[in-house]
């Protein structure tokens, strides 16, 4: 029988789960709708409600064939991704053992990494700049890539901690206790269970890394031209519709990962909750 019994009314956790859902959907879509305006909007001035025309210039310059726009989007996600990969790399071992073993030293190694957060990235920045010139990574790819993972990095051990920390993992050793290996351990028992918060910890990382501007500009030098970059840029331009257009251009991928997340997570609550 499941846990979550119907409540008076016909008022069903499916529906509240769809309920929140859309509340999630509608504070990510509402910020866009001025930005959408000004993107579409000519000759429009404060304290214009509405444009007085509407043009689709914008968006012309912007997705054009030999726009900008294209570098710069292939150039962040393969910086997002890589980031993204290693952070969890490191961050799934290191999120276990910081949330199953107790140790000397535990809370100096917690408290190492907070501290990338609590320092400002144009410091970060600056300093790993001094670094990675001696090392031949200033304006490169992997340079960026690795000046990335000092915030992105901390953030994901810590969501993947508190994953570790929350699943029952004494169910791996009634599964070893029945006679199944460790890798079919790890695969059918311990990644169902922290599956969709390792997928929150990765999307974090992503995200924390598609909107770096200072260490990006800091230690690709202007030669790793991606979305913030390029918004900066064009935002210096002084045309409001442009930059709008550019600005919903570097959102919109990050707004569809997150709602991704969000339906992939809402389907396996249902999952679960039919389960139950």
């Amino acid at each position: 029988m499941s846990s979550e019994a119907p409540v008076p009314g016909g008022w069903q956790p499916s529906r509240r789960w769809s309920l929140g859902a859309a509340v999630v959907v509608a504070l990510l879509v509402l910020p866009f709708v001025p930005l959408l305006i000004t993107s579409l909007g000519h000759a429009y001035f404060f304290p214009q409600l509405l444009p007085e025309t509407w043009s689709a210039r914008a968006w012309s310059r912007v997705l054009a064939a030999d726009a900008a726009t294209w570098p710069a989007l292939r150039m962040s996600v393969a910086v997002a991704l890589a980031v993204t990969a290693v952070s969890m790399a490191v961050a799934v071992p290191a999120g276990r053992v910081l949330a199953t073993r107790r140790f000397p030293g535990r809370a100096g190694v917690e408290l190492l990494l907070f501290a990338p957060t609590l320092v400002p990235a144009v410091a970060i920045g600056i300093g790993l700049h001094a670094v990675f010139v001696r090392l031949g990574l200033d304006g490169g790819v992997s340079g960026v890539v690795l000046a990335q993972l000092v915030p992105a990095a901390p953030y994901v051990i810590l969501l993947v901690a508190s994953v570790f920390a929350n699943a029952d993992l004494e169910l791996e050793q009634q599964a070893r206790s029945l006679g199944a290996s460790w890798w079919r351990v790890q695969w059918h028992v311990t990644l169902p269970l922290v599956a969709p918060g390792l997928t929150v910890a990765a999307l974090f990382g992503f995200l924390v890394s598609w909107g770096q501007y200072t260490l990006t500009l800091v230690i690709g030098g202007g030669r790793v031209v991606t979305l913030p970059i390029l918004l900066f840029s064009v935002a210096s331009g002084g045309d409001s519709s442009v930059t709008a257009a550019t600005a919903l251009f570097h959102a919109t991928p990050a707004a569809l990962a997150l709602l991704l997340s969000a339906v992939v997570l809402g389907g396996r609550h249902a999952e679960l909750g039919g389960a139950r």
